[in-house]
C-alpha cells in the first residue's frame, strides 16, 4: 500500500523515481482482499500485484530505503550494512523531515538524508515502537486495512512535500 502511494504522488509531481516494494516473507503471493479494498478508493486496483522478497541487490541499488517498521529496517541494514544512513522506517523519516525541514532546492537526497541522522543510533531500530511502525492491519478486517491505507496516504503525502517541495527535479 505504501509503494502504491508513493507511485501516486510521484507520479502527480511528475518526480521521476522508481519505487520497488519487497517484504520478509516469500514472495510471489498476491495481496488480501481487503488490501485490494482498501486501495480502491485511491484509484488503485493492487488485484494482480505478487509479493516479492527483499533482496541484498534491491537494498544496495535503492537510495533511499523504507520499511513500515522498524524490524524491515533493520532486515535491509542486516542485508547491507552500509545502507544504514538511507534506511528509516517510513514515520521516522517524516517525523524526522518534519523536525529538520524539507530539501533545499538542488540538495542532493543524500546530503538531506545525512542532515536527518543526527543523534540516530543503530539501537533505536530495536524493539517496536508506535512513534516509528505502522501496525500491520494482517488479519485485522477491513476497516483496519481502510484506516493503515488512510494513514499511509497522510504520510505519504507528507513525505512528498518534504521530499520534492522546494527541491525541483534533480538528484530525486
Amino acid at each position: 500500500m505504501a509503494a502504491a502511494h508513493l507511485n501516486l504522488v510521484a507520479a502527480e509531481l511528475e518526480q521521476p523515481v522508481t519505487v520497488f516494494s519487497a517484504g520478509l516473507l516469500e514472495g510471489g503471493h498476491p495481496v488480501s482482499r481487503d488490501t485490494v479494498g482498501a486501495m480502491a478508493p485511491y484509484g488503485v486496483d493492487l488485484a494482480a500485484h505478487r509479493s516479492a522478497t527483499l533482496t541484498a541487490a534491491a537494498v544496495a541499488s535503492a537510495d533511499l530505503v523504507l520499511g513500515l517498521e522498524r524490524r524491515h529496517a533493520r532486515e535491509a541494514i542486516l542485508l547491507v550494512p552500509d545502507v544504514w544512513n538511507r534506511t528509516f522506517t517510513l514515520k521516522e523519516l517524516v517525523r524526522r523531515g518534519e523536525q529538520a525541514g524539507a530539501r533545499r532546492p538542488g540538495q542532493p537526497l543524500a546530503g538531506w538524508l545525512a542532515a536527518l541522522l543526527g543523534d540516530r543510533e543503530r539501537t533505536d531500530l530495536i524493539g517496536r515502537s508506535v512513534e516509528d511502525d505502522v501496525v500491520d492491519p494482517l488479519g485485522a478486517g477491513p476497516a483496519a486495512y481502510r484506516a493503515t491505507a488512510t494513514e499511509l496516504a497522510d504520510l505519504v503525502r507528507r513525505l512528498a512535500r518534504l521530499l520534492w517541495s522546494g527541491a525541483g527535479r534533480a538528484d530525486n
